[in-house]
């Protein structure tokens, strides 16, 4: 990534020919007032780049320590960004006021290429070290830029293309830069957007973490653009006193710093008190409601909350004995903990999540549950979806109110929608006399789960998406509409854009439940099945149960077609073989003979996807790969659901009871995976 010596020579002569003819030729403005600085002030030599300076490792671990809050809110969203660029000779990177890096997400080959020229951790970016750049022209500047190849200052970062935008903390300081660093030779605006937006998410996170104990109230002057990024964010004391504002606050309220908003309370900016406008955003399920700007007639729309620390007092939010339980753990990060009701149950190993997936799908959901978003779990039978589903409840702003689950697939059609919308006395023949609230008005203020979704019937699914549209649910025998709000989580284990392209599954309604679509692992490839292993034994056989290492060779070379139900059944059983006494291999027969002993792949035991059949010779004919192409997920999942029916000499019930699951979900699966249900000659 160097030029050669004649173009550098090139590059140097331009550079001092543009800023001694005084800036006259066309370019960048921020860019040739940096050359200036460089050359008058800082005293470089553009044809004599000088050599990367990384600072100590036990600096940038100073720097890192000082600057924690900023890289823990930067951290996800870097990822995220990252992600959105698609970009493999790309970095986002985070650097503090002085421009080292603190922070940097990358490709390997791409970090790797990078590193000679100092982009890596504890790299100084500065313009005093590194020239005219991204990172430190947008320090000294204080503006976002974007420095194209020739327009870097040191002609051997001529093969790069840096954008960077400043991030302010609550007080309005610029406290890091963020920026994205490629090899594009294009136009980097689409870039400084994706870099502004990240930016300003970065800086409400920084928000809500250093003022926890504060309300916080967003509003903007039009209803939909509160909870987006639009929206103006206020940090407010129990005494009215404004904390902390984001930019949008202060340039819808027509204020020019922090100093100005500081000095004024709520019923200075706003005609309404903290008290009362938390009570009518509680009243309206949290809506936004309207405020007038005070002494003026601007009117904006706004939602007032408790502050986020009294989430986390189980005493005054769920009442006295409340506890408080783990959801997930960060190396590295603090503990995310989740409020949970004195009421609520958990299933059996779930206390923790540790599964690196599942910490990052259970963050992203707190976060987009927090804007009312529709979340879709994608996974297995059995691989903890309602769990999952629990979680997200329990962090989410309707966790005070109830987790109702609706099971599609366990409910015969003709009674789902009396179930989701609920009847009137007399509705039809057998109705309750009292007639009966749907599960819909149930998760009224709450979570409304809805399990194995893809199973709905198309005609309910139109009377669902009009629910979800309007907010209202009209139940059966009757024309009164009743207003709900609750939190939206929908599961399958069925791919629904497949079963949208059949003409099976609605595809505005697809869209609807589809706001955010998180996949979560099955057991076999999660990365911490051996902690749940022993987790969900301590549920079913008590604290004193104990494990030999045969079995627990034995529990994990196991592939676990039936997932955390079929492993919670299983350590049931052999917990009351073992009788108090050490769990060894004879106490697990339904495994024990189906795997190798060994704790290497989930896979071990059964061919690979890309074998032809006939490559197993004890294959029976109807084991052949199906003329239907299946990805290798779904090849493995036939082979384990082959070798089950072998065992249970083709009756499906003893299968279907081996997996705790319906007959009605096995049949499904049978067919999807194009298993005949006869046993073969």
């Amino acid at each position: 990534m160097t030029l050669t010596l004649r173009q550098g020579d090139r590059h140097a002569d331009r550079v001092l020919d543009v800023v001694r003819r005084g800036f006259h030729e066309e370019g960048n403005d921020l860019v040739t007032r940096s050359w200036s600085r460089c050359l008058n002030q800082y005293q470089l030599d553009p044809g004599r780049p000088r050599e990367p300076v990384i600072i100590a490792s036990s600096a940038l671990q100073s720097r890192r320590n000082q600057h924690a809050d900023v890289i823990e809110c930067a951290r996800y969203e870097m990822t995220t960004l990252y992600q959105q660029l698609a970009d493999a000779e790309s970095a986002v990177v985070l650097t503090d006021t002085d421009g080292v890096i603190v922070h940097m997400v990358s490709s390997p080959e791409f970090a790797a290429e990078a590193e000679p020229m100092g982009l890596r951790a504890g790299g100084m970016w500065g313009e005093a070290e590194a020239g005219t750049n991204g990172m430190g022209t947008c320090l000294a500047a204080a503006h976002p830029i974007s420095v194209r190849r020739e327009e870097h200052f040191f002609s051997h970062f001529t093969q790069l293309t840096c954008s960077a935008v400043p991030v302010f903390d609550p007080s309005g300081e610029i406290i890091a830069v963020l920026d994205v660093t490629s090899r594009s030779s294009l136009m980097q605006q689409h870039v400084l957007v994706l870099l502004g937006m990240t930016a300003r998410m970065i800086e409400n996170r920084l928000i809500d973490k250093r003022f926890s104990n504060a309300h916080p109230l967003h509003f903007h002057s039009r209803p939909e653009f509160v909870y987006t990024l639009h929206e103006g964010k206020l940090a407010v004391g129990d005494d009215g006193r404004i904390l902390a504002a984001n930019r949008s606050a202060l340039f819808q309220l027509g204020l020019q710093s922090m100093d100005e908003i500081r000095t004024q309370r709520i019923d200075d900016l706003f005609q309404t008190s903290l008290e009362d406008i938390v009570q009518r955003s509680l009243s309206s399920s949290f809506h936004p409601v309207v405020a007038y700007r005070a002494n003026a007639a601007l009117r904006f729309f706004a939602v007032a909350r408790r502050p986020a620390s009294d989430a986390a007092t189980p005493s005054r939010v769920r009442g006295a004995g409340a506890g408080t339980a783990p959801v997930i753990t960060e190396t590295g990060a603090e503990a995310f903990r989740a409020p949970l009701r004195p009421s609520a149950t958990r299933a059996p190993g779930i206390r923790t999540f540790k599964d690196a997936r599942l910490v990052a799908h259970l963050d992203t959901a707190r976060r987009v549950v927090a804007r009312r978003t529709p979340v879709l779990l994608c996974g297995e039978t059995g691989s903890g979806k309602e769990v999952f589903a629990r979680a997200i409840h329990e962090t989410s702003p309707h966790a005070e109110g109830a987790f109702v689950a609706v099971n599609c697939a366990s409910l015969p059609e003709t009674l789902i929608e009396s179930e989701l919308f609920g009847y009137k006395a007399g509705a039809f023949t057998g109705a309750q006399r009292s007639g009966r609230r749907g599960k819909i008005l149930q998760a009224d203020g709450g979570t409304l789960f809805l399990d194995e979704i893809a199973d709905m019937p198309l005609e309910l699914q139109a009377r669902l998406l009009r629910v979800l549209d309007e907010r209202q649910v009209t139940p059966l025998g009757t024309e009164e509409t009743h207003p709900v709000d609750f939190q939206l989580v929908s599961a399958s284990h069925q791919h629904l854009p497949s079963l949208v392209r059949e003409g099976r599954f609605r595809e505005d309604l697809y869209y609807r439940l589809a706001g955010i679509e998180l996949d979560l692992p099955p057991l076999r490839d999660r990365t911490d099945k051996r902690e749940l292993i022993h987790d969900v034994l301590k549920d079913e056989g008590g604290s004193d149960s104990r494990l030999g290492e045969d079995a627990e060779r034995v529990l994990m070379a196991y592939p676990w077609p039936g997932n955390l139900r079929q492993l919670r059944h299983v350590l049931r059983s052999a917990a009351a073989l073992a009788d108090g006494k050490t769990i060894t291999r004879e106490h697990l027969p339904s495994l024990a003979a189906r795997v190798v002993p060994s704790p290497v792949s989930a896979y071990a035991a059964l061919p690979a996807a890309s074998e032809p059949a006939e490559a197993s010779a004890d294959a029976a004919p109807s084991d052949a790969a199906p003329a239907v192409k299946l990805n290798p997920i779904q090849a493995n999942e036939r082979q384990v659901l082959l070798q089950m029916l072998e065992q249970h000499r083709w009756n499906v019930s003893n299968v279907a009871k081996a997996l705790d699951v319906s007959r009605n979900t096995l049949y499904r699966k049978l067919h999807k995976l194009h298993i005949e249900i006869s046993p073969p000659d």
